[in-house]
Protein backbone atom coordinates (compact mmCIF):
# COMPACT_ATOMS: atom_id res chain seq x y z
CA UNK A 1 0.00 0.00 0.00
CA UNK A 2 1.44 3.41 -1.42
CA UNK A 3 1.53 5.65 2.25
CA UNK A 4 0.35 9.16 2.88
CA UNK A 5 0.99 12.54 1.68
CA UNK A 6 0.51 15.47 4.26
CA UNK A 7 0.97 18.59 2.15
CA UNK A 8 1.39 21.68 4.84
CA UNK A 9 0.37 24.81 3.16
CA UNK A 10 0.08 28.56 4.09
CA UNK A 11 0.03 31.73 1.95
CA UNK A 12 1.56 33.97 4.40
CA UNK A 13 5.41 33.26 5.43
CA UNK A 14 6.52 32.95 9.01
CA UNK A 15 3.42 31.46 9.85
CA UNK A 16 5.63 27.92 10.99
CA UNK A 17 5.04 25.43 7.82
CA UNK A 18 8.64 24.70 7.97
CA UNK A 19 8.39 23.63 11.79
CA UNK A 20 4.90 21.95 11.62
CA UNK A 21 6.59 20.07 8.42
CA UNK A 22 9.93 18.77 10.70
CA UNK A 23 8.19 18.16 14.11
CA UNK A 24 5.45 15.48 12.32
CA UNK A 25 8.37 13.61 10.16
CA UNK A 26 10.36 13.35 12.88
CA UNK A 27 7.64 12.29 15.40
CA UNK A 28 5.77 9.89 13.14
CA UNK A 29 9.99 8.84 12.78
CA UNK A 30 9.71 8.11 16.09
CA UNK A 31 6.90 6.02 15.81
CA UNK A 32 8.86 3.61 14.01
CA UNK A 33 7.15 5.27 10.40
CA UNK A 34 9.37 4.92 7.01
CA UNK A 35 9.03 8.83 6.58
CA UNK A 36 10.19 11.14 3.60
CA UNK A 37 10.17 15.19 3.06
CA UNK A 38 9.74 16.98 -0.05
CA UNK A 39 10.90 20.58 -0.04
CA UNK A 40 8.97 22.54 -2.87
CA UNK A 41 9.75 26.12 -1.63
CA UNK A 42 12.28 27.74 -3.46
CA UNK A 43 13.56 29.39 -0.29
CA UNK A 44 14.74 25.75 0.82
CA UNK A 45 14.09 25.97 4.49
CA UNK A 46 13.11 22.64 5.02
CA UNK A 47 16.40 21.36 2.68
CA UNK A 48 18.94 22.94 4.93
CA UNK A 49 17.10 21.73 8.21
CA UNK A 50 17.92 17.80 6.27
CA UNK A 51 21.30 18.86 5.54
CA UNK A 52 22.08 20.13 8.70
CA UNK A 53 20.52 16.87 10.62
CA UNK A 54 22.25 14.97 8.12
CA UNK A 55 25.37 16.17 9.39
CA UNK A 56 24.56 16.09 13.22
CA UNK A 57 23.22 12.57 12.60
CA UNK A 58 27.14 10.99 10.82
CA UNK A 59 24.87 10.89 7.80
CA UNK A 60 21.93 9.23 9.01
CA UNK A 61 19.17 11.26 9.55
CA UNK A 62 16.57 8.39 9.72
CA UNK A 63 14.77 9.41 6.49
CA UNK A 64 14.51 10.25 2.92
CA UNK A 65 14.62 13.70 1.19
CA UNK A 66 14.07 15.26 -1.95
CA UNK A 67 13.08 18.65 -3.64
CA UNK A 68 10.99 19.84 -6.84
CA UNK A 69 9.22 22.57 -8.48
CA UNK A 70 5.77 22.55 -9.10
CA UNK A 71 5.51 20.42 -12.41
CA UNK A 72 7.86 18.04 -10.30
CA UNK A 73 5.59 17.33 -7.44
CA UNK A 74 3.82 14.83 -8.83
CA UNK A 75 6.54 12.41 -9.86
CA UNK A 76 8.47 13.25 -6.70
CA UNK A 77 5.64 12.21 -4.13
CA UNK A 78 4.72 8.69 -6.31
CA UNK A 79 8.27 7.88 -6.19
CA UNK A 80 8.26 8.23 -2.79
CA UNK A 81 5.38 6.99 -1.49
CA UNK A 82 6.66 3.39 -2.59
CA UNK A 83 9.10 2.97 0.12
CA UNK A 84 7.51 5.34 2.92
CA UNK A 85 4.69 5.52 4.84
CA UNK A 86 4.25 9.27 5.39
CA UNK A 87 5.62 11.21 2.73
CA UNK A 88 5.24 15.60 4.15
CA UNK A 89 5.19 18.19 1.70
CA UNK A 90 6.26 21.52 2.60
CA UNK A 91 5.39 24.31 0.20
CA UNK A 92 6.16 28.07 -1.33
CA UNK A 93 4.15 31.13 0.67
CA UNK A 94 1.50 31.61 -1.88
CA UNK A 95 -1.72 30.20 -2.78
CA UNK A 96 -1.43 29.80 -6.46
CA UNK A 97 -1.16 27.63 -9.48
CA UNK A 98 2.52 26.83 -8.12
CA UNK A 99 0.37 25.45 -4.73
CA UNK A 100 -2.10 23.35 -7.04
CA UNK A 101 0.01 20.11 -7.54
CA UNK A 102 0.99 19.68 -4.02
CA UNK A 103 -2.35 20.19 -3.03
CA UNK A 104 -3.56 17.37 -5.49
CA UNK A 105 -0.90 14.83 -4.48
CA UNK A 106 -2.34 15.33 -0.70
CA UNK A 107 -4.09 12.84 1.49
CA UNK A 108 -4.79 15.69 3.98
CA UNK A 109 -3.58 19.63 3.67
CA UNK A 110 -2.33 20.84 6.81
CA UNK A 111 -2.88 24.85 7.29
CA UNK A 112 -0.93 26.22 10.11
CA UNK A 113 -2.03 29.52 11.03
CA UNK A 114 0.36 31.67 13.07
CA UNK A 115 -1.25 33.60 16.07
CA UNK A 116 -1.70 37.23 14.16
CA UNK A 117 -4.80 38.04 12.40
CA UNK A 118 -2.96 38.90 9.20
CA UNK A 119 -2.08 34.79 9.07
CA UNK A 120 -6.07 34.57 9.53
CA UNK A 121 -7.01 36.48 6.53
CA UNK A 122 -4.44 34.87 4.54
CA UNK A 123 -6.02 31.71 5.42
CA UNK A 124 -8.95 31.95 3.56
CA UNK A 125 -7.44 32.19 0.09
CA UNK A 126 -5.58 28.70 1.20
CA UNK A 127 -8.54 26.98 2.12
CA UNK A 128 -10.49 28.42 -1.51
CA UNK A 129 -7.73 25.94 -2.89
CA UNK A 130 -7.79 23.11 -1.15
CA UNK A 131 -11.69 23.22 -1.81
CA UNK A 132 -11.05 23.73 -5.42
CA UNK A 133 -8.51 20.24 -5.03
CA UNK A 134 -11.43 18.10 -3.30
CA UNK A 135 -9.00 17.77 -0.78
CA UNK A 136 -9.19 17.54 2.91
CA UNK A 137 -7.12 20.52 5.14
CA UNK A 138 -6.73 20.73 8.61
CA UNK A 139 -6.31 24.02 10.02
CA UNK A 140 -3.48 24.36 13.22
CA UNK A 141 -3.31 26.77 15.64
CA UNK A 142 0.59 27.55 15.55
CA UNK A 143 2.79 29.96 18.20
CA UNK A 144 -0.10 30.17 20.15
CA UNK A 145 0.08 32.05 23.71
CA UNK A 146 -2.10 30.28 26.16
CA UNK A 147 -4.47 32.81 28.39
CA UNK A 148 -4.27 35.92 25.82
CA UNK A 149 -7.05 37.48 24.65
CA UNK A 150 -5.63 37.07 20.55
CA UNK A 151 -5.62 33.66 21.32
CA UNK A 152 -9.04 33.17 22.11
CA UNK A 153 -9.48 35.69 19.21
CA UNK A 154 -8.16 33.32 16.78
CA UNK A 155 -9.76 30.07 18.46
CA UNK A 156 -13.07 32.04 17.28
CA UNK A 157 -11.66 33.06 14.04
CA UNK A 158 -10.23 29.90 13.21
CA UNK A 159 -13.82 28.13 14.10
CA UNK A 160 -15.34 30.35 11.34
CA UNK A 161 -13.14 29.42 8.37
CA UNK A 162 -14.39 26.57 6.38
CA UNK A 163 -12.51 23.91 7.19
CA UNK A 164 -11.84 21.59 10.46
CA UNK A 165 -9.54 23.16 13.61
CA UNK A 166 -7.26 20.58 14.91
CA UNK A 167 -7.84 20.08 18.64
CA UNK A 168 -3.84 20.15 19.11
CA UNK A 169 -2.01 23.80 19.60
CA UNK A 170 1.68 24.61 19.21
CA UNK A 171 2.86 26.96 21.39
CA UNK A 172 5.11 29.85 20.97
CA UNK A 173 8.19 28.14 22.30
CA UNK A 174 12.04 29.20 21.88
CA UNK A 175 12.58 25.33 22.06
CA UNK A 176 11.15 25.07 18.16
CA UNK A 177 13.38 27.55 16.54
CA UNK A 178 16.25 25.96 18.42
CA UNK A 179 15.85 22.32 17.62
CA UNK A 180 14.80 23.22 13.88
CA UNK A 181 18.26 24.84 13.73
CA UNK A 182 20.23 21.98 14.79
CA UNK A 183 18.23 19.28 12.59
CA UNK A 184 16.27 17.86 15.04
CA UNK A 185 12.79 17.83 16.21
CA UNK A 186 11.26 19.39 19.21
CA UNK A 187 11.10 15.37 20.62
CA UNK A 188 14.45 14.81 19.68
CA UNK A 189 16.04 17.46 22.25
CA UNK A 190 12.74 17.94 25.15
CA UNK A 191 11.05 14.32 25.18
CA UNK A 192 9.41 14.88 28.36
CA UNK A 193 8.49 18.44 27.29
CA UNK A 194 5.33 20.51 26.61
CA UNK A 195 6.56 20.96 23.44
CA UNK A 196 7.00 17.67 22.23
CA UNK A 197 3.47 16.75 23.71
CA UNK A 198 1.87 19.42 21.68
CA UNK A 199 3.79 17.37 18.55
CA UNK A 200 2.42 14.28 19.87
CA UNK A 201 -1.35 15.22 20.13
CA UNK A 202 -1.00 16.74 16.78
CA UNK A 203 0.48 13.75 15.27
CA UNK A 204 -2.28 11.72 16.99
CA UNK A 205 -4.51 13.97 15.65
CA UNK A 206 -3.30 13.68 11.98
CA UNK A 207 -3.26 9.72 11.39
CA UNK A 208 -6.26 9.58 12.83
CA UNK A 209 -8.06 11.78 10.40
CA UNK A 210 -5.89 10.10 7.34
CA UNK A 211 -7.17 6.96 8.76
CA UNK A 212 -11.06 8.25 8.25
CA UNK A 213 -10.18 9.79 5.09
Amino acid sequence: MAGYTITVAQQKGGSGKTTVAVNLAVHLLEQGHRVAVLDTDPQGSLGRWFMTRREATGGEPGMEFSTASAWGVGYECDKLRKTNDFVIVDTPPKADSDLRPALREANLVIVPVSASQLDLWATEAVLELVERTRKTGLLVLNRARAGTRLNAEMEAGMAELDAPVASAVLGNRVIFAEALGQGFGVSERQRSGPAAAEVAALSDEVVAMLERI
